[in-house]
């Protein structure tokens, strides 16, 4: 089942295309990440997805409802944190969930229920009875988090969650996510690429108003193979690691060779070739190796390889 289905939606500004037309299918259960440079057309799909904006074309359904008709029921089928979350600064958090319950008719007793449990999630508990006025970035993303949450919703919409947060703050909202992993869909959006591989199963890229791929993360970086390899050694062979990568240096299908202390990194042109004779080298000149990795892509060489193809293209 899809938690998020879109066909053909697109927005257009007067002559700007912001997002062209867009077919996207986001499982339930997913932690999807929409990847793409500031103005690619990310925070505009949001708008479109939870009714914000009205799209120039096409359909969307979040949760099995239609949310490009104006239908405010939609708005029962999911949760979302704004880039810039704003807040009543003078209620304490404990206030603003029972506020935010209410915008939902919760009862009463259901409020006080679901608000301290999101402000246990969130890592406010302690903080309950503060103004939120004094509170830091990382605090309000996690408090805004909690909001969107209140009314336990099947799909949830972030936009930039850790945009302009420092380490711990970011790394405090994204274990917050990583915990609402298998309860809700999450769509999140993001320039950063390092968060979107840490939390999401699911990646598309979004480039200049187009979508370019949609695939698993490990999917994904499994289609671009390494041409890199490292190899760490014992202490005892490194007396002998200079020869070594003085003989792999000559050898046909090695690129390049670079030492480090007690380990070697070798690129290669021939990937199949390399795993073939590698290790047999190594075990030729009595080497003790602690160590044997080919290297993975990141998200970001990924990124930067699709979003070049696409400029080439056009």
């Amino acid at each position: 089942m899809d938690a998020i289905r879109c066909q053909g939606l697109s927005r257009r500004y007067g002559p700007v295309e912001a997002l062209k037309p867009l077919d996207l299918s986001v499982p339930a259960g997913s932690v999807f990440g929409f990847l793409g440079r500031n103005g690619a057309g990310k925070t505009t799909t949001i708008r479109l997805l939870t009714g914000l904006a009205r799209p120039t074309t096409g359909t969307a359904w979040v949760a099995g409802v239609e949310v490009t008709s104006d239908n405010r029921a939609a708005r029962e089928n999911f949760g979302y944190l704004p880039e810039e979350p704003a807040f009543y600064t003078w209620m304490t958090p404990r206030e603003f969930l029972d506020y935010a319950g209410r915008l939902y008719s919760l009862d009463p007793a259901a409020r006080r229920q679901r608000a301290e449990e999101l402000l246990a999630l969130a890592g406010l508990a302690g903080a309950a009875s503060r103004r939120i006025g004094g509170f830091s970035r990382g605090m309000r993303q996690r408090l805004g988090l909690a909001q969107a949450l209140i009314h336990r919703p099947p799909v949830l919409f972030l936009d930039e969650p850790t945009s302009a947060l420092d380490p711990a703050g970011r790394r405090n909202v994204l274990d917050l996510i990583g915990q609402l992993r298998g309860q809700t869909t999450i769509f999140l959006s993001s320039h950063i690429l390092d968060d979107v591989e840490r939390v999401c199963d699911t990646v598309g890229v979004i480039h200049e108003g187009q979508l370019l791929l949609v695939a698993g993360r490990d999917e994904l970086l499994a289609r671009y193979t390494s041409n890199a390899v490292v190899l760490e050694f014992d202490e005892a062979s490194q007396p002998l690691l200079d020869g070594f990568a003085g003989r792999l240096q000559t050898l046909p299908w090695v690129a390049n060779v670079t030492t480090e202390a007690n380990s070697l990194r070798l690129a290669v042109n021939d990937v199949n070739q390399g795993k073939q004779a590698l290790l047999p080298l190594v075990v030729a000149e009595g080497l003790v190796l602690n160590r044997y990795e080919w290297l993975r892509p990141t998200l970001e060489e990924v990124f930067l390889e699709e979003t070049a193809r696409d400029e080439v293209i056009e």
